[in-house]
C-alpha cells in the first residue's frame, strides 16, 4: 500500500482522474457538454484523450448523484409505472412521469446500439474531434439562445405526458454527437415544447438517469479490462469526484434557473466553441 501511496505515476493518475471527475460533474448537468470538455480539456492540458469507456465510467458519479438528489421522484415514478400496471391509473402524475422517462429513453438507447453494432470507428471519428465538438457547440449556443426566446414556459413536471417525454427524448438521442451536450440538448428541446426553465432541468436530470446508467455500465468492463490496482484507485477518485461535484451543480443549477435565464449558458458555449477552433487552429499551423 505504501509503494502505492508513493508511486509518482499513481499520484498523477488520482489528480488527473479527480480534475476529470470534477469536469464531468460540473459539465454533466450545466447545458456546456460534459463530453466535449472531457475531450478538449485533458487535450489542452497534454493529458491526450481519456477515451469513450473512461468517460462513460467517470460519468457514473454523476449518476449516483442524480439519483440520490432525486431519489423521491425517482421512487415515486416507480411506484407510479407499477401501480398503473396493477390497476390501470396511467393518468395518475407519478405513472405519467415514469412513462415519460421510460419513453424519452426510447430513442437513445436504440441510437447507442446502432452504433455499438454498426459504427465500430464512432470513438475516432471526425464527429469527435475538437473542430467537430467546436462547431457543435457554437450551433447548440444558437438553439439554445432560440429556445430561451421562443419557448412558452408554461408547461411543469406535474403535467408531463408520454408525449413530452418522447420529444425531449428525440432531442437527448442526439447527445451521442460529441459537443452537443445532454442536459443541453434535452433542457433546449424542453423549452422549445413549452416547459418553465427549473422544470426543463429537473426533467433533463431525471431523463438521464436511464441513459447515464446504461453508457456507464456497458463500458464499465472495457474500463477496467486488464486494470490492476494502481490503474483502478484513480477510476474509483474520478467517479467520487464526479458524484460530489455534480450533487453540488445539480444544486446550483436548480436555483439559478429558478431566478434567472439560460443567456449565460448561451454565451459560454460561444465563447468555448470559438476558443476551442482557435486553439485548434494554433497547434494545427505549427
Amino acid at each position: 500500500m505504501n509503494d502505492l501511496v508513493t508511486d509518482p505515476g499513481l499520484l498523477e493518475n488520482c489528480w488527473r482522474f479527480f480534475v476529470l471527475g470534477v469536469l464531468q460533474g460540473i459539465t454533466e448537468f450545466v447545458p456546456i457538454s460534459s463530453t466535449a470538455h472531457l475531450k478538449a480539456v485533458p487535450l489542452i492540458l497534454g493529458w491526450g484523450d481519456p477515451g469513450i469507456s473512461i468517460i462513460a465510467v467517470i460519468q457514473l458519479g454523476s449518476i449516483f448523484a442524480v439519483i440520490a438528489y432525486f431519489w423521491h421522484d425517482l421512487k415515486d415514478s416507480t411506484k407510479g409505472i407499477a401501480l398503473a400496471f396493477r390497476r390501470g391509473q396511467w393518468r395518475e402524475k407519478n405513472a405519467r412521469l415514469g412513462v415519460a422517462i421510460s419513453l424519452g429513453t426510447i430513442p437513445i438507447l436504440m441510437a447507442g446500439i446502432f452504433i455499438k453494432l454498426f459504427w465500430q470507428d464512432f470513438e475516432t471519428s471526425a464527429l469527435r474531434s475538437i473542430p467537430s465538438i467546436a462547431l457543435t457547440s457554437i450551433a447548440m449556443a444558437y438553439f439554445l439562445g432560440f429556445a430561451e426566446r421562443k419557448g412558452a414556459q408554461k408547461k411543469s413536471i406535474e403535467k408531463v405526458t408520454g408525449k413530452d417525454g418522447l420529444i425531449v427524448g428525440l432531442g437527448q438521442m442526439l447527445a451521442l454527437i460529441p459537443g452537443i451536450s445532454r442536459s443541453g440538448v434535452t433542457f433546449t428541446t424542453a423549452l422549445i415544447d413549452g416547459w418553465k426553465r427549473q422544470e426543463a432541468a429537473r426533467f433533463s436530470f431525471l431523463l438521464g438517469v436511464p441513459a447515464i446508467s446504461i453508457a456507464g455500465l456497458v463500458e464499465l468492463k472495457n474500463a477496467f479490462h486488464g486494470s490492476n490496482s494502481t490503474e483502478i484507485l484513480p477510476l474509483i477518485i474520478g467517479i467520487l469526484s464526479a458524484a460530489i461535484a455534480s450533487w453540488l451543480s445539480i444544486d446550483w443549477l436548480l436555483k439559478y434557473l429558478h431566478t434567472h435565464s439560460s443567456w449565460i449558458f448561451v454565451t459560454y458555449r460561444l465563447m468555448f466553441g470559438i476558443f476551442l477552433l482557435l486553439w485548434w487552429w494554433g497547434i494545427s499551423s505549427r
